[in-house]
């Protein structure tokens, strides 16, 4: 039996009004166990979607078989799922570190994690990572990982992620290209059994013009990509980006490598906002996340699209079937008699 394990985000946020309408998602040969706020859970339950079940539990340990189950800390009395708030921050960094509690003690076979919002997290929480990609990898223990952008529509990995813009020349390096692509290779054969074809993007606007418009497409972009093709990985470019995402384009390429987080970013939402998933490459849980944030705007009004979080859990499970919890199991002691 997978386990798939999901943290329910910032409670001030649309993530609990979307995991009760998700029920579509919930496989019946899986346990999936929420991490979150029981009080704040009951309440979108009672008023988004009353048939939504789940059973409260202390600890993992008891998940014996499939079902939705809860494990609360019950850290509040009221309902906080209303504003933003440090408490609400706090909350959600809690559940998060829950979570991976749990993933280090080799239980959980996939992970979804719910938006949480960077600014209440870091006041409430005393979250110290960029965003939840870097928190999940850091727990994981692992330092080479990227951030991909999945739909039936379109694919991206993003080269560089949560930085600012005026430092991504300087991140963009042969050696950290070559690594990406490597990376890109071994997990796309390990989830989806297959060799992809990656269409790497120019940094510069029309690739760069030969070096007239930035050279980092001459001297960076393109050795990298003959160094990789000459370890067996299928990848094409510099590829102009103002026309990669066409359609006619795109379909040449199992996915797109992105120079930097709003290159990739911008046309992957324009295209599959509400059924996009983020996924994390590299880590031995896979993990993903709705390709949206918080929406504090239009939290507990009722009127939030459950989609992207459906489709987060229903990569979940596919990605389980690959997960590799042997670096997180006990140790077998060799001087036990």
């Amino acid at each position: 039996m997978r386990k798939i394990a999901i943290s329910l985000g910032d409670p001030a946020g649309i993530s609990y009004e979307c995991i009760v309408k998700s029920a579509e998602a919930f496989e019946p040969d899986k346990a999936y166990i929420l991490y979150g706020e029981e009080v704040v859970l009951r309440y979108a339950k009672d008023r988004f979607n009353p048939s939504f079940e789940y059973q409260p539990i202390r600890d993992i340990s008891q998940v014996k078989t499939p079902g939705v189950y809860l494990i609360s800390l019950n850290r509040v009395r009221g309902v906080l799922g209303i504003k933003p708030s440090e408490a609400a921050g706090f909350v959600a960094v809690t559940y998060l570190g829950r979570m991976s509690a749990d993933v280090l003690r080799g239980e959980i076979d996939a992970i979804v994690t719910l938006p949480i919002s960077k600014y209440w997290a870091k006041k409430g929480g005393k979250f110290s990572f960029p965003g939840q990609t870097e928190f999940v990898a850091f727990f994981q223990r692992v330092q080479n990982f990227a951030m991909a952008f999945y739909s039936d529509t379109l694919k991206v990995v993003l080269q560089t992620i949560h930085i600012p813009l005026k430092e991504v020349p300087k991140q963009i390096t042969k050696e950290a290209i070559v690594e990406k692509l490597k990376l890109i290779h071994s997990e796309w054969q390990r989830f989806f059994n297959i060799t992809p074809k990656v269409g790497v993007l120019a940094l510069n606007p029309h690739a760069g013009e030969e070096g007239e418009i930035g050279t980092e497409e001459v001297e960076v972009i393109k050795p990298a990509i003959e160094e990789a093709k000459s370890l067996g990985i299928d990848a094409e470019g510099p590829l102009v980006p103002d026309v990669a995402f066409i359609e006619d384009y795109r379909k040449n390429y199992d996915l797109l490598l992105a120079m930097y987080h709003d290159q990739g970013l911008i046309p992957f939402k324009m295209l599959a906002f509400d059924r996009g998933v983020n996924f994390t490459l590299g880590l031995p849980i896979p993990r993903t996340s709705p390709d949206h944030g918080t929406a504090f705007n239009i939290a507990w009004k009722g009127i939030c699209n459950p989609r992207s979080t459906i489709e987060a859990i229903k990569l979940a499970n596919k990605l389980a079937e690959k997960a590799d919890k042997s670096q997180f199991l006990p140790k077998e002691n060799p001087n036990a008699s």
